[in-house]
């Protein structure tokens, strides 16, 4: 699948099955024409309503605007800069931008930073709400079948013809009790009673709102309000909402896969085209991004081992492609370590890419603000894409991609993920904006999670450093076995196998909640060190087995 130098043919056919190598990408855009002055702002651009100008446009506004646009981008202007304008230059004399119109809806403040009142209650530790975000239940044939490793399609609920009392409701179904340890609801914000109340009043006033593709129907100014304080948070420009976090990663590397077949309209040589950079690690959802850019025929995609600085150096000075993107997680799923942050900042000042980061997994549980991976690192400015989910710490539902505004008019112009979908229900959108609300004022949270890793990591002597907790004990069977073990001990965690990760490095993996206590760690590292050797196995990642 792979050469020598880390780089894929294009068009082989040949891509990474999930829990293998993700991609890193270097996307290169150069639409049609040398980029000379005459080609600045073509199709028709207006007045660009700069502060200070009485014009309402016209051809002398259009002109000023392009002798400004020229003189930005021989002065400030990045070469990404110029290549997302070139070729939203080329979609805009085709007729083909896209435009967002938002459906307004009365009596709806558009406030990015809503004043704390009744609607948006927020509190100061840890209440009985909060626990249900961490305790749930299961039925006890649910909880037999999984002991016993029984495979199910989710019919566990329905009453079989043995029990002929429960289907007759002359006797109450039996349910377990269990602790959850394998969620990703990180900040315990799904059970928060503001959020509850914000989602409840959105419903009861608009439904679930207009159904439609947010480019037809389904974008209102509660998306533009989310939109705006996501923006926010990551430090960037604007935002685009996206149905899913899969496909908000989607998108942008379809878009990618775009500008790199107009960069090769008229370009022949090895400077043609896009290259792709991704980690070994990446997720699923960025290496199925790239399969579908690479069908474009102008992507080559290069991966880089694992968190290897050095190799990625090696590769990036190794490519003669003028346009490079590297993707990578902030922090890793499987693995629970992060993206070296730092030195991804530095190399992306040497050899000027276009550093794209997924912080699904670090979005309001990391940085003094909750802005996540990069903040926490004090690299935000450095990162010119970062795409995120709502369905972690936020406790909703839905992805986004945090950019600047031309590169959000790029995506949803061309981003077929995001334009073939039908846009997430007001309720959600208005959940996870209240959830971003109480975050940010809860800052309790986030202090309580890294309680929760220190307790753990004190209490089995492994030094993790995030809330994903990998312990990797080898062969599925075992890793299965560890799984039912915790299982009858109360706790729900899950046994990861392929295809999401290698073969002979199954392993449980283990998710931190603000919602969880210090007794709820105690008992989870007992449990533990029942099944799994905790002091022998030490620190580890893919890189260490620990024995059962």
């Amino acid at each position: 699948m792979m050469g020598d130098d880390g780089a894929t043919a294009v068009n082989r056919g040949e891509g990474i099955g999930e829990g293998e190598a993700g991609f890193v990408v270097a996307v290169w855009l150069s639409g049609g024409g040398d980029g000379g002055e005459d080609e600045v702002g073509g199709g028709g651009v207006g007045c660009t309503g700069r502060k200070g100008c009485g014009r309402r446009g016209g051809s002398d506004c259009e002109e000023e605007w392009r002798r400004s646009f020229v003189f930005c981008r021989r002065v400030d202007m990045s070469s990404w800069d110029e290549w997302v304008e070139q070729a939203l230059s080329r979609l805009e004399s085709m007729k083909i931008l896209r435009s967002l119109r938002p459906i307004h809806y009365p009596n709806h403040p558009f406030e990015t930073q809503p004043k704390t009142d009744n609607a948006f209650q927020v509190f100061d530790e840890i209440r009985q709400w909060d626990r249900a975000s961490v305790e749930i239940e299961i039925a006890e044939s649910t909880f037999q079948r999984w002991a016993q490793d029984v495979p199910s399609s989710g019919d566990d609920l329905t009453c079989d013809n043995e029990d002929s009392e429960c289907e007759l409701g002359l006797r109450p179904k039996l349910f377990r009790k269990l602790l959850l340890f394998s969620g990703n609801d990180y900040l315990g914000l799904s059970s928060h009673p503001t959020v509850a109340k914000v989602a409840a009043k959105a419903v009861q006033e608009h439904g679930m709102g207009p159904r439609g593709s947010a480019l037809i129907c389904g974008y209102t100014t509660y998306h533009r309000l989310l939109e705006s304080c996501l923006a926010e948070s990551k430090n960037k420009e604007d935002c685009l909402l996206c149905p899913t976090g899969f496909s908000a990663n989607m998108a942008f590397m379809t878009v990618v896969g775009y500008v790199g077949s107009l960069s090769a309209v008229k370009e022949t040589d090895c400077q043609d085209g896009v290259a792709i950079f991704s980690d070994a690690l990446n997720h699923a959802s960025i290496i199925d991004g790239i399969r579908l850019a690479e069908r474009q025929r102008y992507v080559q995609v290069f991966i880089y081992r694992h968190c290897d600085m050095a190799h990625l150096n090696e590769l990036l000075l190794n490519c003669t492609k003028k346009k490079k993107v590297v993707v990578t997680d902030s922090l890793f799923s499987m693995d629970g370590d992060f993206a070296p942050m730092i030195q991804l900042s530095k190399l992306r000042k040497k050899h000027d890419f276009l550093l794209v980061v997924d912080d699904a997994h670090g979005t309001l549980v990391y940085g003094k603000n909750g802005g996540g991976v990069p903040e926490e690192f004090g690299c935000a400015n450095d990162v010119d894409i970062c795409i995120g989910t709502l369905s972690k710490a936020v406790g909703c539902h839905g992805g986004f991609i945090s950019c600047s505004k031309r590169w959000k008019q790029l995506i949803q112009s061309q981003g077929r993920a995001f334009i073939f979908s039908t846009s997430a229900p007001v309720p959600i959108i208005a959940a996870a904006h209240a959830a971003l609300v109480v975050a940010k004022k809860e800052t309790w949270r986030r202090k309580a999670i890294w309680n929760r890793v220190q307790e753990f990591r004190t209490m089995t002597g492994i030094p993790i450093t995030s809330h994903i907790i990998s312990l990797v004990v080898g062969s599925e069977e075992q890793a299965l076995k560890a799984s039912r073990h915790m299982l009858k001990c109360g706790f729900h965690i899950t046994a990861i196998r392929p295809p999401t990760v290698p073969p002979n490095l199954c392993r449980l993996r283990i998710t931190l909640s603000a919602a969880h206590t210090k007794n709820d760690i105690r008992k989870l590292t007992f449990a533990l060190s029942q099944c799994i050797s905790l002091r022998e196995s030490g620190y580890f990642y893919t890189n260490g087995i620990a024995k059962l």
